[in-house]
């Protein structure tokens, strides 16, 4: 009996001091990823870039990587310089649906200031209630963009503003006809004379208006500009991770790099679905370049939570799907790769720097709450009273 006693506490002596040794080490693992997280809070708050992590980056990436981080300046150009006057007259502009053949929709219509200027759509309604066939892209911080459209077609923003009014699925509207109809405006008058010195209407100086409007749609400060000068309590620690595995272990630097958050390149993400009813040839319409088959303008992830559904057809309705769609690296569906348009065949040819990660859940979790940070409140924009 006794010996029995003396096993029973031996054995019970043991367990607690098992048990003692296995919550010490998982307090010291705890301690030990709590250590790196300050650590690195400390390096990204720091004011000073330069002392990061170095980013993990693929070779093809380099010759357009520049460090993320604040907005540049903007800059406007030479042939149409800034003013009040005509930033007035293009947000006048924008938001009037007489630019279009119905009357009835405006720039506006597919951009909504509350909505992260875009319309939260998959694809957007245009003349007649006719489907586009791309998501609306966000028109915040678009003075950084160095072509517009998800293929490019656009070189500037005053190119830009007329595509859509003469686009017959979007405001059908030759250019000439909108512009005819704004010149009888009496109301105009005195905004163009305002902005360019006379109160003559032509298509340029409405391009110009606009692009001048769309170039001060600018982010303030992020919650993340505000962590990277310093403010570091800002940041959870999930936040923290989340921007470390974003210029690390994820690899979205590869694309998503600079104040912009966008490398203003041409990437080939295997969602073309060449072969199909939905394929869509991409940057190759532009450029007939067989190369650009499938290829798309990487957008900027500023205020990336509010301009969803995401990718260039819409198909992806959350942040999380388009986190774990990179994270497998995205195997193209083989019968969905080639097409055969105008006679030519064209194969998609998916980058090479888009890779399997096999990030787990909680390191999705980490980079969708950094994403989080890239936002800021929804712009309450009254819009203008429109001249009569």
């Amino acid at each position: 009996m006794k010996n029995a006693l003396s096993w029973i506490l031996i054995l019970l002596i043991s367990f607690f001091f098992l048990n003692n040794c296995l919550q010490t080490n998982v307090y010291k693992e705890i301690s030990n990823d709590q250590s790196f997280i300050d650590n690195i809070r400390k390096l990204y708050s720091s004011g000073d870039s330069s002392k990061w992590p170095k980013p993990i980056l693929d070779e093809m990436a380099i010759p357009h990587f520049s460090e993320i981080g604040h907005l540049p300046k903007v800059e406007f150009p030479e042939d149409n310089a800034y003013s009040i006057d005509k930033v007035v007259l293009g947000k006048t502009l924008f938001f009037d649906p007489r630019l279009s053949a119905s009357n009835q929709i405006a720039c506006a219509s597919c951009h909504d200031p509350e909505l992260g200027w875009t319309d939260n759509r998959t694809l957007s309604f245009g003349h007649d209630r006719q489907l586009g066939t791309r998501n609306a892209m966000t028109l915040m911080n678009i003075a950084f963009a160095k072509s517009l459209f998800w293929d490019g077609r656009a070189e500037s923003i005053e190119k830009q503003s007329h595509i859509p009014i003469e686009d017959l699925r979007e405001m059908n509207q030759h250019i000439d006809i909108a512009t005819g109809k704004i010149a009888k405006i009496k109301g105009y008058e005195v905004l163009f004379e305002k902005a360019f010195g006379s109160k003559e209407v032509t298509k340029d100086k409405i391009g110009k208006a606009i692009a001048t409007f769309e170039r001060t749609l600018i982010s303030p400060q992020s919650k993340f500009d505000q962590f990277i000068d310093g403010q570091a309590a800002l940041f959870s620690d999930d936040e923290v991770m989340g921007l470390h595995l974003f210029r690390t272990k994820a690899q979205c630097m590869n694309c998503h790099s600079s104040g912009y958050f966008s490398n203003n390149q041409f990437e080939n993400d295997g969602t073309s679905l060449l072969g199909s009813k939905q394929e869509d040839l991409g940057r190759y319409l532009v450029t007939k370049d067989p190369n650009d088959a499938g290829k798309f303008r990487v957008p900027t992830l500023r205020e990336v939570t509010l301009t969803g559904p995401w990718m260039h057809n819409g198909s992806l309705t959350s942040l999380r799907d388009v986190l774990t769609f990179y994270s497998k690296g995205n195997s193209e569906i083989s019968q969905k790769k080639s097409t055969v348009h105008e006679g030519i065949t064209l194969t998609s040819q998916k980058s090479e720097i888009l890779k399997f990660l096999d990030l787990n859940e909680k390191e999705i979790t980490q980079l969708e709450a950094f994403l989080g940070t890239l936002s800021t409140k929804i712009q309450r924009l009254t819009p203008p009273e429109l001249p009569k």
